[in-house]
Protein backbone atom coordinates (compact mmCIF):
# COMPACT_ATOMS: atom_id res chain seq x y z
CA UNK A 1 0.00 0.00 0.00
CA UNK A 2 1.56 3.52 -0.78
CA UNK A 3 0.00 5.85 1.86
CA UNK A 4 -1.31 8.25 -0.30
CA UNK A 5 -1.03 10.28 -4.23
CA UNK A 6 2.31 9.30 -4.48
CA UNK A 7 4.45 6.07 -5.01
CA UNK A 8 6.09 5.57 -1.64
CA UNK A 9 5.76 2.78 0.91
CA UNK A 10 5.77 4.61 4.01
CA UNK A 11 5.74 1.60 7.02
CA UNK A 12 4.43 3.69 10.21
CA UNK A 13 0.88 4.97 8.32
CA UNK A 14 0.74 1.65 6.53
CA UNK A 15 0.85 -0.23 9.84
CA UNK A 16 -1.62 1.99 11.26
CA UNK A 17 -3.86 1.29 8.29
CA UNK A 18 -3.82 -2.51 8.97
CA UNK A 19 -4.43 -2.10 12.25
CA UNK A 20 -7.42 -0.19 12.03
CA UNK A 21 -8.45 -2.40 9.50
CA UNK A 22 -8.15 -5.19 11.88
CA UNK A 23 -10.26 -3.82 14.39
CA UNK A 24 -12.85 -2.45 12.64
CA UNK A 25 -13.18 -6.50 11.58
CA UNK A 26 -12.86 -7.57 14.81
CA UNK A 27 -15.76 -5.55 16.17
CA UNK A 28 -17.68 -5.56 13.18
CA UNK A 29 -16.87 -8.60 11.53
CA UNK A 30 -20.44 -10.03 11.80
CA UNK A 31 -22.28 -7.09 10.01
CA UNK A 32 -19.65 -7.54 7.41
CA UNK A 33 -20.78 -11.12 6.94
CA UNK A 34 -24.15 -9.88 6.69
CA UNK A 35 -23.75 -8.21 3.59
CA UNK A 36 -21.01 -10.24 2.27
CA UNK A 37 -18.36 -7.94 2.31
CA UNK A 38 -16.05 -10.20 5.17
CA UNK A 39 -14.30 -11.95 3.01
CA UNK A 40 -13.39 -8.59 1.07
CA UNK A 41 -12.12 -6.65 3.95
CA UNK A 42 -9.89 -9.50 5.14
CA UNK A 43 -8.18 -9.40 1.68
CA UNK A 44 -7.44 -6.01 2.08
CA UNK A 45 -5.97 -6.62 5.62
CA UNK A 46 -3.99 -9.69 4.24
CA UNK A 47 -2.65 -7.38 0.97
CA UNK A 48 -0.84 -5.30 4.01
CA UNK A 49 0.30 -8.53 6.43
CA UNK A 50 1.76 -10.33 3.32
CA UNK A 51 3.92 -7.16 2.87
CA UNK A 52 4.60 -6.27 6.26
CA UNK A 53 5.62 -9.99 6.72
CA UNK A 54 8.33 -9.66 3.98
CA UNK A 55 9.43 -6.68 5.25
CA UNK A 56 10.52 -8.16 9.00
CA UNK A 57 13.34 -10.75 7.89
CA UNK A 58 14.96 -11.17 11.18
CA UNK A 59 13.17 -10.83 15.09
CA UNK A 60 15.55 -7.21 15.36
CA UNK A 61 15.37 -6.16 11.78
CA UNK A 62 12.27 -3.97 10.41
CA UNK A 63 12.19 -2.50 6.68
CA UNK A 64 9.78 1.08 7.40
CA UNK A 65 10.22 2.51 4.05
CA UNK A 66 10.56 1.68 -0.07
CA UNK A 67 11.73 4.40 -2.03
CA UNK A 68 11.46 8.27 -0.71
CA UNK A 69 9.23 11.12 -0.81
CA UNK A 70 11.90 13.46 -1.97
CA UNK A 71 12.63 11.76 -5.50
CA UNK A 72 9.11 10.31 -5.29
CA UNK A 73 7.59 13.53 -5.02
CA UNK A 74 10.03 15.12 -7.99
CA UNK A 75 7.99 13.13 -10.92
CA UNK A 76 4.61 12.92 -11.43
CA UNK A 77 4.27 9.18 -12.92
CA UNK A 78 1.94 6.02 -13.15
CA UNK A 79 3.34 3.07 -10.81
CA UNK A 80 4.02 1.22 -13.94
CA UNK A 81 6.33 3.88 -15.29
CA UNK A 82 8.17 5.63 -12.00
CA UNK A 83 11.47 5.52 -12.67
CA UNK A 84 12.59 7.15 -8.83
CA UNK A 85 14.95 4.96 -6.70
CA UNK A 86 13.70 2.37 -4.92
CA UNK A 87 16.08 2.41 -1.78
CA UNK A 88 14.75 0.41 1.01
CA UNK A 89 15.26 2.06 4.55
CA UNK A 90 15.16 -0.03 7.29
CA UNK A 91 15.93 -0.45 11.49
CA UNK A 92 18.04 -2.69 13.68
CA UNK A 93 19.25 -2.39 17.28
CA UNK A 94 21.96 0.12 15.93
CA UNK A 95 18.85 2.64 13.91
CA UNK A 96 16.20 1.63 16.36
CA UNK A 97 12.64 2.78 15.65
CA UNK A 98 10.25 1.62 18.31
CA UNK A 99 7.22 3.56 17.05
CA UNK A 100 7.39 2.00 13.83
CA UNK A 101 8.47 -1.53 15.44
CA UNK A 102 5.31 -0.82 17.76
CA UNK A 103 2.96 -0.48 14.95
CA UNK A 104 4.06 -2.83 13.00
CA UNK A 105 3.51 -5.48 16.34
CA UNK A 106 0.10 -4.01 16.62
CA UNK A 107 -1.12 -4.47 13.44
CA UNK A 108 -0.02 -7.93 12.92
CA UNK A 109 -1.64 -9.05 16.44
CA UNK A 110 -4.59 -7.30 15.82
CA UNK A 111 -4.50 -9.24 11.93
CA UNK A 112 -3.66 -12.51 13.98
CA UNK A 113 -7.29 -12.19 15.54
CA UNK A 114 -8.79 -11.92 12.56
CA UNK A 115 -7.31 -14.73 10.67
CA UNK A 116 -7.26 -16.86 13.82
CA UNK A 117 -10.20 -19.24 12.84
CA UNK A 118 -10.22 -18.54 8.94
CA UNK A 119 -6.28 -19.24 8.08
CA UNK A 120 -5.19 -20.55 12.20
CA UNK A 121 -1.37 -21.21 10.54
CA UNK A 122 -1.41 -17.76 8.84
CA UNK A 123 -2.65 -16.35 12.75
CA UNK A 124 0.21 -18.02 14.55
CA UNK A 125 2.55 -16.42 12.15
CA UNK A 126 1.68 -13.18 12.39
CA UNK A 127 1.70 -13.25 16.05
CA UNK A 128 5.36 -14.69 16.36
CA UNK A 129 5.98 -11.84 13.84
CA UNK A 130 4.26 -9.45 16.49
CA UNK A 131 5.87 -10.86 19.78
CA UNK A 132 9.34 -10.60 18.18
CA UNK A 133 8.57 -6.60 17.16
CA UNK A 134 7.42 -6.07 20.65
CA UNK A 135 10.08 -6.76 22.70
CA UNK A 136 12.64 -5.42 19.53
CA UNK A 137 10.96 -1.74 20.20
CA UNK A 138 10.76 -2.46 23.97
CA UNK A 139 14.51 -3.34 24.32
CA UNK A 140 16.12 -1.05 21.52
CA UNK A 141 14.54 2.05 22.00
CA UNK A 142 14.61 5.33 19.76
CA UNK A 143 11.72 7.03 17.38
CA UNK A 144 12.00 5.71 14.02
CA UNK A 145 12.56 9.06 12.10
CA UNK A 146 15.84 9.45 13.59
CA UNK A 147 16.79 5.96 12.01
CA UNK A 148 15.36 6.39 8.73
CA UNK A 149 15.56 10.16 8.35
CA UNK A 150 14.22 10.27 4.81
CA UNK A 151 10.90 9.98 6.94
CA UNK A 152 10.69 13.02 8.66
CA UNK A 153 9.13 16.09 6.49
CA UNK A 154 6.30 13.22 5.23
CA UNK A 155 5.64 11.13 8.58
CA UNK A 156 7.31 12.38 11.38
CA UNK A 157 6.97 10.79 14.98
CA UNK A 158 6.00 13.94 17.18
CA UNK A 159 4.39 12.09 19.68
CA UNK A 160 7.61 9.28 20.23
CA UNK A 161 7.26 6.02 21.22
CA UNK A 162 5.95 5.62 23.88
CA UNK A 163 2.27 5.49 22.70
CA UNK A 164 3.23 2.76 20.37
CA UNK A 165 4.55 0.84 23.21
CA UNK A 166 1.76 0.82 24.83
CA UNK A 167 -0.61 0.09 21.68
CA UNK A 168 1.02 -3.24 20.99
CA UNK A 169 1.46 -4.29 24.43
CA UNK A 170 -2.69 -3.52 24.34
CA UNK A 171 -3.17 -5.40 20.79
CA UNK A 172 -0.97 -8.72 21.81
CA UNK A 173 -2.38 -8.75 25.03
CA UNK A 174 -5.89 -9.03 23.15
CA UNK A 175 -4.67 -11.53 21.00
CA UNK A 176 -2.78 -13.78 23.50
CA UNK A 177 -4.37 -13.07 26.98
CA UNK A 178 -0.67 -13.18 27.87
CA UNK A 179 -0.11 -11.91 31.39
CA UNK A 180 2.93 -10.16 30.53
CA UNK A 181 1.67 -8.21 28.62
CA UNK A 182 -1.70 -7.17 30.88
CA UNK A 183 1.29 -6.32 33.80
CA UNK A 184 3.42 -4.11 30.96
CA UNK A 185 0.12 -2.25 30.54
CA UNK A 186 -0.24 -1.79 34.23
CA UNK A 187 3.12 -1.34 35.39
CA UNK A 188 3.83 1.37 32.63
CA UNK A 189 0.43 3.47 32.52
CA UNK A 190 2.03 6.10 33.92
CA UNK A 191 5.78 6.25 32.67
CA UNK A 192 4.37 6.21 29.03
CA UNK A 193 1.58 8.38 29.37
CA UNK A 194 -1.10 6.24 28.79
CA UNK A 195 -3.08 7.05 32.15
CA UNK A 196 -1.88 10.97 31.79
CA UNK A 197 -2.47 12.33 28.02
CA UNK A 198 -6.05 13.49 27.91
CA UNK A 199 -6.18 13.82 23.57
CA UNK A 200 -8.09 15.56 21.05
CA UNK A 201 -6.71 13.58 18.11
CA UNK A 202 -6.22 9.96 16.96
CA UNK A 203 -4.52 8.88 14.27
CA UNK A 204 -1.10 7.24 12.66
CA UNK A 205 1.36 9.38 14.70
CA UNK A 206 -0.38 9.94 18.41
CA UNK A 207 -2.33 6.27 19.39
CA UNK A 208 -3.39 7.15 23.41
CA UNK A 209 -6.61 7.83 22.81
CA UNK A 210 -6.93 4.24 20.77
CA UNK A 211 -5.01 2.97 23.41
CA UNK A 212 -7.34 4.55 26.10
CA UNK A 213 -10.61 2.82 24.51
CA UNK A 214 -8.90 -0.72 24.10
CA UNK A 215 -7.47 -0.39 27.82
CA UNK A 216 -11.20 0.72 28.52
CA UNK A 217 -12.69 -2.36 27.38
CA UNK A 218 -10.74 -4.92 28.90
CA UNK A 219 -11.86 -3.15 32.45
CA UNK A 220 -15.31 -3.13 31.36
CA UNK A 221 -15.21 -6.38 29.80
CA UNK A 222 -13.85 -7.71 33.47
CA UNK A 223 -9.80 -8.30 31.64
CA UNK A 224 -8.03 -5.53 34.29
CA UNK A 225 -7.24 -8.58 36.49
CA UNK A 226 -5.14 -6.75 40.03
CA UNK A 227 -4.84 -3.60 37.29
CA UNK A 228 -8.46 -2.58 37.88
CA UNK A 229 -7.39 0.90 39.18
CA UNK A 230 -4.64 2.31 36.79
CA UNK A 231 -7.05 0.48 33.69
CA UNK A 232 -9.86 3.02 35.42
CA UNK A 233 -7.15 6.24 35.01
CA UNK A 234 -6.92 4.99 31.13
CA UNK A 235 -10.57 5.11 31.14
CA UNK A 236 -10.82 8.57 32.05
CA UNK A 237 -8.95 9.81 29.17
CA UNK A 238 -10.61 7.68 26.72
CA UNK A 239 -13.92 8.92 27.90
CA UNK A 240 -12.52 13.08 28.07
CA UNK A 241 -11.73 12.19 24.19
CA UNK A 242 -15.57 10.90 23.74
CA UNK A 243 -16.37 14.34 25.30
CA UNK A 244 -14.20 16.35 23.38
CA UNK A 245 -15.36 15.14 20.46
CA UNK A 246 -19.09 15.59 21.75
CA UNK A 247 -17.98 19.16 22.41
CA UNK A 248 -19.23 18.35 25.78
CA UNK A 249 -15.78 18.16 27.66
CA UNK A 250 -13.61 20.62 29.32
CA UNK A 251 -11.26 20.96 26.38
CA UNK A 252 -13.51 20.63 23.36
CA UNK A 253 -12.53 19.52 19.25
CA UNK A 254 -13.18 22.87 17.11
CA UNK A 255 -15.79 21.68 14.52
CA UNK A 256 -16.81 23.80 11.21
CA UNK A 257 -19.61 25.27 10.58
CA UNK A 258 -21.15 22.59 8.99
CA UNK A 259 -19.86 20.06 12.15
CA UNK A 260 -17.21 18.03 10.88
CA UNK A 261 -14.22 17.89 13.75
CA UNK A 262 -11.41 20.21 12.43
CA UNK A 263 -7.74 19.48 13.24
CA UNK A 264 -5.84 21.01 10.63
CA UNK A 265 -6.13 22.11 6.86
CA UNK A 266 -3.92 19.48 5.33
CA UNK A 267 -6.30 16.09 5.34
CA UNK A 268 -8.24 16.84 8.43
CA UNK A 269 -10.42 13.91 7.56
CA UNK A 270 -8.20 11.41 8.60
CA UNK A 271 -8.76 12.63 12.15
CA UNK A 272 -13.23 12.61 11.19
CA UNK A 273 -12.58 8.95 10.25
CA UNK A 274 -10.49 7.78 13.03
CA UNK A 275 -12.07 9.43 15.77
CA UNK A 276 -15.93 8.52 14.50
CA UNK A 277 -14.51 4.76 15.08
CA UNK A 278 -13.64 5.17 18.79
CA UNK A 279 -17.08 6.74 19.02
CA UNK A 280 -18.80 4.17 17.19
CA UNK A 281 -17.10 0.98 19.39
CA UNK A 282 -17.22 3.21 22.45
CA UNK A 283 -21.20 3.75 22.19
CA UNK A 284 -21.18 -0.32 21.78
CA UNK A 285 -19.05 -1.23 24.76
CA UNK A 286 -21.08 1.34 26.79
CA UNK A 287 -24.47 0.05 25.39
CA UNK A 288 -22.86 -3.89 26.38
CA UNK A 289 -21.92 -2.53 30.22
CA UNK A 290 -25.49 -0.49 30.35
CA UNK A 291 -23.45 2.65 31.24
CA UNK A 292 -23.64 6.10 29.73
CA UNK A 293 -21.06 8.69 29.17
CA UNK A 294 -20.14 10.73 32.14
CA UNK A 295 -19.00 14.18 30.46
CA UNK A 296 -18.59 17.90 32.24
CA UNK A 297 -21.78 19.21 30.74
CA UNK A 298 -23.71 15.81 31.85
CA UNK A 299 -24.86 12.28 31.04
CA UNK A 300 -24.48 11.34 27.46
CA UNK A 301 -26.22 8.10 26.27
CA UNK A 302 -24.71 5.35 24.34
CA UNK A 303 -27.02 6.36 20.91
CA UNK A 304 -25.93 9.81 21.60
CA UNK A 305 -22.10 8.88 20.28
CA UNK A 306 -23.18 6.85 17.65
CA UNK A 307 -25.51 9.56 16.61
CA UNK A 308 -22.49 11.97 16.64
CA UNK A 309 -20.53 9.44 14.75
CA UNK A 310 -22.88 8.90 12.09
CA UNK A 311 -23.43 12.73 11.55
CA UNK A 312 -19.60 13.04 10.66
CA UNK A 313 -19.79 10.07 8.15
CA UNK A 314 -23.15 11.50 6.73
CA UNK A 315 -21.04 14.64 6.52
CA UNK A 316 -18.20 12.76 4.27
CA UNK A 317 -21.11 11.10 2.37
CA UNK A 318 -22.52 14.56 0.90
CA UNK A 319 -24.67 16.23 3.75
CA UNK A 320 -22.56 18.96 4.13
CA UNK A 321 -22.93 22.74 3.46
CA UNK A 322 -21.59 21.98 -0.39
CA UNK A 323 -23.44 18.98 -0.76
CA UNK A 324 -20.69 17.72 -1.50
CA UNK A 325 -19.07 13.61 -0.92
CA UNK A 326 -15.53 13.33 -0.02
CA UNK A 327 -16.02 10.08 -0.60
CA UNK A 328 -14.51 9.41 -4.62
CA UNK A 329 -17.17 7.88 -6.90
CA UNK A 330 -20.15 8.14 -4.44
CA UNK A 331 -23.20 10.09 -5.18
CA UNK A 332 -23.56 12.73 -7.41
CA UNK A 333 -21.05 15.39 -6.47
CA UNK A 334 -17.56 14.48 -5.65
CA UNK A 335 -13.38 15.15 -5.86
CA UNK A 336 -12.90 14.82 -9.23
CA UNK A 337 -9.60 16.14 -9.68
CA UNK A 338 -7.61 13.74 -7.09
CA UNK A 339 -3.96 14.36 -6.19
CA UNK A 340 -3.16 10.64 -6.78
CA UNK A 341 -0.84 9.60 -9.77
CA UNK A 342 -2.77 6.67 -10.67
CA UNK A 343 -6.21 8.26 -10.76
CA UNK A 344 -4.87 11.42 -12.98
CA UNK A 345 -2.99 9.49 -15.58
CA UNK A 346 -4.75 7.10 -18.49
CA UNK A 347 -4.28 3.04 -17.76
CA UNK A 348 -1.62 1.63 -19.28
CA UNK A 349 -4.03 -0.92 -20.67
CA UNK A 350 -5.41 2.15 -22.25
CA UNK A 351 -2.14 4.18 -23.40
CA UNK A 352 0.87 2.33 -22.63
CA UNK A 353 3.05 5.03 -24.09
CA UNK A 354 6.20 6.04 -21.24
CA UNK A 355 5.01 9.12 -18.95
CA UNK A 356 8.35 10.33 -18.42
CA UNK A 357 9.11 11.78 -14.94
CA UNK A 358 8.90 15.56 -15.30
CA UNK A 359 6.47 14.74 -18.42
CA UNK A 360 3.77 13.57 -15.94
CA UNK A 361 3.17 17.16 -14.45
CA UNK A 362 3.08 18.60 -17.90
CA UNK A 363 0.69 16.24 -19.29
CA UNK A 364 -1.33 15.23 -16.50
CA UNK A 365 -0.92 16.91 -13.28
CA UNK A 366 -1.62 19.96 -15.27
CA UNK A 367 -4.70 18.74 -16.53
CA UNK A 368 -7.74 20.66 -15.63
CA UNK A 369 -10.85 17.70 -16.65
CA UNK A 370 -11.71 15.24 -15.01
CA UNK A 371 -9.55 11.98 -13.76
CA UNK A 372 -9.10 9.27 -16.62
CA UNK A 373 -9.62 6.62 -13.60
CA UNK A 374 -12.31 6.72 -10.71
CA UNK A 375 -10.31 5.98 -7.18
CA UNK A 376 -13.72 4.63 -6.10
CA UNK A 377 -14.26 4.77 -2.22
CA UNK A 378 -11.40 7.00 -1.32
CA UNK A 379 -11.65 9.70 1.56
CA UNK A 380 -10.02 12.73 0.54
CA UNK A 381 -8.31 15.56 2.90
CA UNK A 382 -11.69 17.23 2.62
CA UNK A 383 -12.55 21.00 3.32
CA UNK A 384 -11.10 23.81 5.62
CA UNK A 385 -12.38 25.13 8.60
CA UNK A 386 -15.61 27.33 6.92
CA UNK A 387 -16.28 23.75 5.06
CA UNK A 388 -14.83 25.36 2.12
CA UNK A 389 -13.30 22.97 -0.98
CA UNK A 390 -11.19 23.35 -4.03
CA UNK A 391 -11.21 20.74 -6.50
CA UNK A 392 -8.03 21.10 -7.96
CA UNK A 393 -5.01 18.54 -8.40
CA UNK A 394 -2.69 20.92 -6.77
CA UNK A 395 -4.93 21.63 -4.06
CA UNK A 396 -2.68 18.49 -2.17
CA UNK A 397 -4.07 19.19 1.56
CA UNK A 398 -7.32 18.99 0.21
CA UNK A 399 -7.65 16.23 -2.80
CA UNK A 400 -5.33 13.94 -2.04
CA UNK A 401 -6.78 10.88 -0.58
CA UNK A 402 -4.92 8.59 1.81
CA UNK A 403 -5.38 4.49 3.36
CA UNK A 404 -5.63 5.56 7.14
CA UNK A 405 -9.00 8.16 6.13
CA UNK A 406 -10.59 4.98 5.17
CA UNK A 407 -9.12 2.04 7.22
CA UNK A 408 -11.38 3.36 10.10
CA UNK A 409 -14.29 3.58 8.01
CA UNK A 410 -14.64 -0.35 7.65
CA UNK A 411 -16.34 -0.86 10.79
CA UNK A 412 -18.70 2.43 11.00
CA UNK A 413 -19.83 2.02 8.25
CA UNK A 414 -20.30 -1.55 8.65
CA UNK A 415 -21.86 -0.96 12.03
CA UNK A 416 -23.94 2.14 10.96
CA UNK A 417 -25.39 -0.51 7.76
CA UNK A 418 -26.20 -3.38 9.42
CA UNK A 419 -27.18 -2.18 13.25
CA UNK A 420 -25.98 -3.67 16.25
CA UNK A 421 -24.50 -7.30 16.30
CA UNK A 422 -26.95 -8.20 18.99
CA UNK A 423 -24.34 -9.82 21.43
CA UNK A 424 -22.45 -7.92 24.10
CA UNK A 425 -19.73 -6.02 22.51
CA UNK A 426 -17.39 -6.55 25.90
CA UNK A 427 -16.95 -10.26 25.02
CA UNK A 428 -14.37 -11.93 23.58
CA UNK A 429 -14.63 -11.75 19.86
CA UNK A 430 -14.89 -14.37 17.53
CA UNK A 431 -14.11 -13.19 13.88
CA UNK A 432 -16.86 -15.28 11.43
CA UNK A 433 -15.21 -17.64 8.60
CA UNK A 434 -16.25 -15.57 5.39
CA UNK A 435 -19.36 -17.40 3.89
CA UNK A 436 -18.95 -18.72 0.81
CA UNK A 437 -20.04 -16.31 -2.40
CA UNK A 438 -21.62 -17.62 -5.07
CA UNK A 439 -20.08 -18.47 -8.07
CA UNK A 440 -21.42 -16.70 -10.99
CA UNK A 441 -22.91 -18.86 -13.20
CA UNK A 442 -21.58 -20.12 -16.65
CA UNK A 443 -22.47 -18.57 -19.53
CA UNK A 444 -25.70 -20.33 -20.92
CA UNK A 445 -25.40 -22.04 -24.50
CA UNK A 446 -28.67 -23.52 -25.85
CA UNK A 447 -28.66 -26.95 -26.56
CA UNK A 448 -26.44 -27.79 -23.36
CA UNK A 449 -27.78 -29.57 -20.86
CA UNK A 450 -25.05 -29.16 -18.44
CA UNK A 451 -21.65 -26.77 -17.88
CA UNK A 452 -19.42 -27.23 -20.78
CA UNK A 453 -16.22 -26.26 -19.05
CA UNK A 454 -15.13 -28.64 -15.98
CA UNK A 455 -13.07 -27.71 -12.96
CA UNK A 456 -11.51 -30.24 -11.36
CA UNK A 457 -8.64 -29.48 -8.49
CA UNK A 458 -6.62 -31.30 -6.18
CA UNK A 459 -3.60 -31.43 -3.89
CA UNK A 460 -0.66 -32.77 -5.32
CA UNK A 461 1.61 -31.82 -2.30
CA UNK A 462 2.53 -30.44 0.65
CA UNK A 463 5.66 -29.31 2.67
CA UNK A 464 6.32 -27.42 6.10
CA UNK A 465 8.54 -24.74 5.78
CA UNK A 466 10.20 -22.85 9.27
CA UNK A 467 6.66 -24.16 10.95
CA UNK A 468 4.44 -23.42 7.81
CA UNK A 469 2.85 -25.62 6.15
CA UNK A 470 2.05 -25.27 2.53
CA UNK A 471 0.62 -26.80 -0.55
CA UNK A 472 0.44 -27.15 -4.29
CA UNK A 473 -2.90 -27.70 -5.83
CA UNK A 474 -3.32 -28.52 -9.86
CA UNK A 475 -6.64 -27.42 -11.36
CA UNK A 476 -8.00 -28.71 -14.94
CA UNK A 477 -10.14 -26.76 -17.10
CA UNK A 478 -11.67 -29.68 -19.80
CA UNK A 479 -14.34 -28.58 -22.21
CA UNK A 480 -16.63 -30.75 -22.49
CA UNK A 481 -18.89 -29.61 -25.68
CA UNK A 482 -18.53 -30.46 -28.49
CA UNK A 483 -17.25 -26.55 -29.69
CA UNK A 484 -14.13 -25.01 -29.08
CA UNK A 485 -13.81 -22.44 -25.77
CA UNK A 486 -12.37 -18.70 -26.64
CA UNK A 487 -12.41 -16.01 -24.48
CA UNK A 488 -12.51 -17.95 -21.42
CA UNK A 489 -12.47 -15.83 -17.90
CA UNK A 490 -11.59 -17.40 -14.60
CA UNK A 491 -12.49 -16.03 -11.25
CA UNK A 492 -9.95 -17.19 -8.50
CA UNK A 493 -10.90 -15.98 -4.80
CA UNK A 494 -9.01 -16.69 -1.44
CA UNK A 495 -6.07 -17.40 -3.67
CA UNK A 496 -2.75 -16.70 -1.29
CA UNK A 497 -0.02 -16.93 -2.76
CA UNK A 498 1.30 -17.56 -6.47
CA UNK A 499 -0.02 -19.14 -9.83
CA UNK A 500 1.35 -20.33 -12.57
CA UNK A 501 -0.71 -21.17 -16.15
CA UNK A 502 -2.91 -18.08 -16.53
CA UNK A 503 -2.71 -14.86 -17.59
CA UNK A 504 -4.18 -11.79 -14.73
CA UNK A 505 -6.50 -9.77 -16.39
CA UNK A 506 -8.06 -7.24 -14.54
CA UNK A 507 -9.95 -8.84 -11.78
CA UNK A 508 -10.04 -12.39 -13.47
CA UNK A 509 -7.98 -14.94 -15.27
CA UNK A 510 -7.82 -15.82 -18.92
CA UNK A 511 -5.59 -18.22 -21.45
CA UNK A 512 -1.68 -17.62 -21.05
CA UNK A 513 -0.27 -16.43 -24.12
CA UNK A 514 0.67 -19.98 -25.41
CA UNK A 515 -2.99 -21.20 -25.12
CA UNK A 516 -5.57 -19.16 -27.67
CA UNK A 517 -8.37 -21.53 -27.33
CA UNK A 518 -9.40 -25.04 -26.00
CA UNK A 519 -10.55 -27.24 -28.35
CA UNK A 520 -13.72 -30.36 -28.03
CA UNK A 521 -12.75 -32.66 -25.38
CA UNK A 522 -9.13 -31.09 -24.39
CA UNK A 523 -7.90 -29.76 -21.11
CA UNK A 524 -5.29 -27.44 -19.78
CA UNK A 525 -3.82 -27.31 -16.41
CA UNK A 526 -3.04 -24.27 -13.94
CA UNK A 527 -1.51 -24.66 -11.04
CA UNK A 528 -0.96 -22.07 -7.63
CA UNK A 529 0.81 -22.48 -4.18
CA UNK A 530 -0.22 -21.40 -0.76
CA UNK A 531 -0.60 -22.02 2.79
CA UNK A 532 -4.44 -22.61 3.23
CA UNK A 533 -7.05 -24.41 1.96
CA UNK A 534 -7.78 -24.96 -1.91
CA UNK A 535 -8.75 -21.72 -3.85
CA UNK A 536 -12.58 -21.09 -5.25
CA UNK A 537 -12.09 -21.20 -9.10
CA UNK A 538 -15.24 -20.45 -10.98
CA UNK A 539 -15.80 -20.21 -14.69
CA UNK A 540 -17.31 -16.59 -15.39
CA UNK A 541 -17.31 -15.83 -18.80
CA UNK A 542 -16.32 -17.48 -22.47
CA UNK A 543 -17.65 -17.95 -26.17
CA UNK A 544 -18.13 -21.66 -27.97
CA UNK A 545 -17.04 -21.41 -31.46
Amino acid sequence: YYDAGDNVKFGLPMAFTITMMSWSIIEYGRQMTASGELSHAMDAVKWGTDYLIKAHPQPYVLYGEVGDGNTDHYCWQRPEDMTTPRQAYKIDPSNPGSDLAGETAAAMAAAAIVFRRFNPSYARQLLSHAQQLFEFADKYRGKYDSSISVAQKYYQSVSGYADELLWAAAWLYKATNNQYYLSYLGNNGGALGGTGWSMTEFGWDVKYAGVQTLVAKFLMGGRAGKYESVFGEYQQKAESFMCSCLGKGTRNVQKTPGGLIFRQRWNNMQFVTSASFLLTVYSDYLASARKNLNCASGSVSPSELLSFAKSQVDYILGDNPRATSYMVGYGSNYPQQVHHRGSSIMSIKVNPSFVTCRGGYATWFSRKSSDPNVLTGAVVGGPDAYDNFADQRDNYEQTEPATYNNAPLLGVLARLHAGPSGYNQLLPVAVPVPRPQPKPAPTPTKGLASAPIAVEQKMTTSWNDNGKTYYRYSTKLTNKSDKTVKDLKVLISNLYGPLWGLTKYEDSYVFPAWLQSLPAGKSFEFVYIHSAPQADVSVASYNLV
